[in-house]
């Protein structure tokens, strides 16, 4: 029969083993998790630079479009106002036209 010292020695090291392993398996878990999270917030990362990047490049052609209205709009102005004016003068030339007639 063993006695009683021997019996707790073998018992504490394997509890100290059983302990080691544990502690190791935790910290594998912990560095596994950690990496997850990290690899999820890099994705995460890329997918919202991706969505800026979309981003900017629809705004800049919403302006493109809009400088392009804004100055289509002001060409028909300045169109308009020729236009008008052709046709006053036009008017006026007729109508002095007509008085020298008479």
């Amino acid at each position: 029969m063993e006695s009683r010292s021997e019996s707790t020695k073998s018992d504490q090291s394997q509890y100290k083993k059983n302990n080691n392993n544990n502690n190791n398996n935790n910290k594998n878990k912990n560095k596994k998790k950690k990496k997850k999270k990290k690899n999820k917030k890099k994705k995460k990362n890329k997918k919202n630079e991706k969505k800026k990047k979309k981003k900017k490049k629809k705004n800049k052609k919403k302006k493109k479009k809009k400088k392009k209205k804004k100055k289509n709009k002001n060409n028909n102005n300045k169109n308009k106002k020729k236009k008008n004016k052709q046709k006053k003068k036009k008017k006026k030339k007729k109508n002095n036209y007509k008085k020298n007639k008479n």
